[in-house]
């Protein structure tokens, strides 16, 4: 066997905990820090970099910003008690359109005739409105929806008249 001069490696002594004694156990690899503490110390980072560039912008003057690009607010760390600003993107104007032109929540799906609650058992009529069992026919209520002349229409596209040509006589 040989010794861990000989190859370079070290022994590992035992599991090392996470240098921001969060309880989690940490790797060399994330820096001594469990996974989430290192996610969120890179996040931090990212954060600082785009509050540094905004920052720049503003003080530059370029007014030539994009609408994709986010916007950044100070937020006071209440957790950590320590009054340091942190940089929280906010998605701009393209975010709060979309949200502002989503329609409200609907209630559930009632009978037009009767107000009863169908939910996935509603049926759809030809007159755009949506029905129980006991309304789902037209007669049952009182559907504007002219079912004869759809029919006509039907059958007229779907069998167009043939017409031969005149046979001239000899």
């Amino acid at each position: 066997m040989e010794s861990s001069k000989e190859t370079g490696c070290q022994a590992r002594e035992g599991p090392i905990l996470c240098v921001n004694n969060c309880g989690f156990f940490g790797s060399a690899a994330t820096m001594n820090m469990c996974s989430k503490c290192h996610k969120d110390m890179i996040l931090k980072q990212e954060q600082a970099k785009l509050a540094a560039a905004s920052f720049d912008n503003i003080v530059n003057g370029s007014s030539s910003s994009n609408d994709k690009e986010p916007v950044v607010a100070a937020v006071i760390d209440v957790q950590t008690g320590s009054g340091e600003l942190k940089a929280v993107p906010i998605e701009a104007s393209a975010e709060l359109a979309s949200s502002s032109e989503m329609k409200p929540k609907e209630g559930p799906s009632r009978c037009n005739t009767c107000r009863k609650r169908v939910g996935l058992t509603g049926f759809n009529c030809k007159c755009g409105n949506l029905f129980c069992a006991v309304h789902r026919y037209s007669d049952k209520h009182d559907c504007p929806f002219d079912y004869k002349n759809a029919g006509r229409d039907a059958i007229a596209k779907a069998n167009p008249v043939v017409v031969a040509e005149k046979l001239n006589k000899i």
